[in-house]
């Protein structure tokens, strides 16, 4: 299981900037794909990643100038072995595990 912290990203609907942490509940390796409802007014960085048994991996969030409005992040992530080094292949394989959601307000 992963959490996020902070849970929620507050934005002016001018544009701005968060950092977050997905943390990792686990005692396995877990791969990660973050997906957005409003790919056109917000950019994450990065999409795919690794966070490594009982640690945390950082998520860079960047809100574009745009209508204030709800948006939210979807993190979907699956376990994978050690040697594993493309955090898109459990996706492409279908291997999600679970998922936990982000919630983007911009006022």
């Amino acid at each position: 299981m992963i959490n996020v912290d902070p849970p929620t990203g507050n934005y002016p609907a001018s544009g701005g900037n968060s950092s977050h942490n997905i943390v990792s509940e686990t005692d396995s390796r877990l791969a990660f794909k973050v997906k957005s409802s409003n790919n056109e007014h917000y950019r994450v960085r990065p999409v795919y990643g690794f966070v490594e048994a009982k640690d945390k991996a950082k998520l860079e969030v960047n809100r574009l100038s745009g209508p204030a409005k709800e948006d939210k992040l979807v993190i979907q992530y699956a376990e994978v072995p050690a040697e594993e080094t493309d955090p898109q292949a459990p996706f492409k394989a279908g291997a999600q595990q679970g998922e936990i959601i982000v919630k983007l307000v911009a006022a």
